[in-house]
């Protein structure tokens, strides 16, 4: 029976002529499989990085044809009101024309003094309806002629006009909003042909009556 020696570990054989360095276990040289690895992550990052590029192209333009289609929308929307509000002023101004003659015939009453009664209750009350409506009269006596909103029937000369002038109201005109019904009609007043305008008049007048206090 063998006995070991305390103090002296087994050693592994080394062939004669060899270094201590080849005794000692050298580490496993990289496989083919290891040495590829790196590459191939690289490679798979690019190709993420290009499918990320790709989904950040398509998601531009996808958020560019909403944002198109968000304003053609509000542009539809917006056409369609104004549509609905001229389709609306047209039918009531085509409903309105027919009313015209019967407000000028409760014009006239009133102004002979004949509205009175019950009839004038219903004339009160169609007023009432009409305006609600939309419908404005206008035309007034001494405001200047305007050929868009008048219609001159009559024509004078005024020593006391500077311009020309409605100096009657013949019938009044109507309008819904900026759409005119009917004409004003009315009778206007031209200045004096020849005649100096009112303020060349005033400021001869001042300069006479400043010079007149002075001696020669």
């Amino acid at each position: 029976m063998t006995e070991e020696t305390p103090g002296f570990e087994e050693k592994p054989d080394v062939p004669s002529g060899a270094t201590p360095d080849d005794a000692e276990p050298k580490a496993a040289a990289p496989s083919d499989e290891e040495a590829a690895a790196p590459a191939g992550d690289a490679n798979q990052i690019t190709a993420l990085t290009a499918q990320l590029d790709q989904a950040r192209s398509a998601l531009t333009e996808r958020t560019g044809d909403l944002q198109r289609l968000q304003a053609e929308y509000q542009n539809y929307r917006r056409r369609v009101e104004r549509d609905r509000v001229t389709v609306k002023e047209i039918a009531s101004a085509n409903l309105l024309s027919e009313l015209l003659p019967v407000l000028d015939d409760v014009g006239r009453a009133r102004e002979h003094g004949e509205l009175v009664g019950g009839f004038k209750s219903v004339a009160e009350s169609l007023e009432t309806v009409v305006a609600k409506l939309g419908l404005q009269q206008f035309g007034k006596e001494g405001e200047p002629f305007d050929p868009t909103i008048h219609e001159a029937l009559m024509h004078s000369y005024a020593p006391d006009v500077t311009e020309t002038t409605c100096v009657a109201i013949l019938q009044p005109g109507y309008r819904i909003g900026e759409r005119t019904i009917r004409p004003a009609r009315v009778a206007v007043a031209e200045p004096q042909p020849g005649a100096a305008p009112a303020a060349a008049k005033e400021e001869k007048t001042d300069d006479e009556e400043s010079g007149g206090g002075e001696e020669v």
